[in-house]
């Protein structure tokens, strides 16, 4: 998965070096019957041009290939040295090794959220996954950006373009649970969402758009659910004017870190086998936990706001709860939950 081109170089001019130096070796062994060690020696100090004596006195064989020797290896080694030598003390050994470091990193991501782009739209998305303990790693194309903020506590950056499937695939996604594309123009929205519903049929795809005309295009492309940010933000300040208690309450209540209170969702296949099958009113969250079941998804899916007691929790449904922190542990730790 790793490639690349400077160190195929590196390996290339280490291998020359050698291969002129065996030659030596090889030959002053054979010409003059020296020793392994005495032909390596004499070899070194010829194609090195240091000017120390000789080994022993040279035939007319040993002269001749000695000559040969300085006249065909002389650049190469020169150039060979000078080359690893740059590549070791010239910064590129330690940026290739950051490089590896990076993608043995991305091989290990499993179940993460891949995130194309780092603009504004991308660092509100950064946050909250990193407030909510969601792994992510963030493709950007912009290296100024990435150098920025690549030192950032937790986030993972690949520097590349979100619209070449390689990075995609660089980026996990075969292995992510979920990709939220928050690039600026939608035409490469709209390119990634393609590209991303091909390489993962079971991924989910968020997309932002910035024009309502998009949306459509975006949702037949493979995007599950599709985000206009200037319609989100306009309703947003509306409601502030209308209901400003509500939206205050809502602003609370969305991922905020530890402090923060928190609605989570937890699906049938998530509980223990002893709360499967039971109604909202035998588990007991609120009593045990102090969350409060807020909503409840049926099978159909169709959503039901505040919902009675006596509805059974069957497959294929889901459960709304709202609670603070501590509150949202007790009940992963009574569930036996993960999130």
């Amino acid at each position: 998965m790793f490639k690349s081109l400077k160190i195929t170089s590196l390996l290339f001019f280490v291998f020359l070096l050698l291969l002129v130096i065996g030659i030596g070796t090889t030959g002053y062994m054979f010409i003059q019957k020296w020793s392994f060690v005495d032909s390596f020696y004499m070899t070194i100090i010829t194609i090195s041009t240091v000017g120390f004596r000789e080994v022993g006195d040279l035939t007319i064989g040993g002269k001749l290939f000695t000559a040969f020797l300085i006249i065909t290896s002389f650049g190469t080694f020169a150039y060979a040295v000078t080359s690893i030598t740059a590549f070791l003390v010239g910064g590129k050994y330690r940026k290739y090794l950051k490089e590896y470091k990076l993608m043995k990193e991305f091989e290990k991501l499993t179940d993460h959220v891949i995130i194309c782009g780092f603009g504004r739209v991308g660092i509100q998305v950064a946050k909250d996954l990193q407030a909510h303990g969601t792994k992510f790693i963030i493709i950007e194309n912009n290296e100024e950006v990435v150098k920025d903020n690549e030192l950032l506590p937790g986030y993972l950056f690949l520097k590349g373009d979100s619209t070449v499937d390689e990075n995609l695939l660089k980026a996990g996604i075969k292995k992510a649970k979920a990709m939220i594309s928050c690039l600026p123009k939608d035409a490469d929205n709209l390119y990634v969402v393609l590209s991303a519903s091909e390489l993962n049929g079971k991924l989910l795809i968020i997309s932002r758009a910035t024009s309502a005309s998009t949306k459509t295009k975006l949702k037949r492309a493979g995007a599950h659910n599709v985000i206009l940010p200037d319609a989100v933000g306009g309703s947003h300040m509306a409601s502030l004017i209308s209901n400003p208690d509500v939206m205050e309450f809502l602003d609370i209540i969305r991922v905020q870190g530890y402090n923060g209170a928190n609605i989570e969702s937890i699906s049938f296949s998530e509980l223990p086998d002893q709360f499967k099958n039971k109604t909202i009113g035998q588990l007991e969250a609120k009593r045990l936990t102090g969350v409060t079941i807020i909503g409840f998804k049926t099978p159909d899916g169709e959503y039901l706001i505040n919902p009675d007691f006596e509805i059974e929790v069957i497959p294929h449904s889901k459960l709304f709860v709202l609670g603070n922190q501590e509150q949202i542990e007790k009940l992963n730790k009574l569930f036996g939950l993960e999130h």
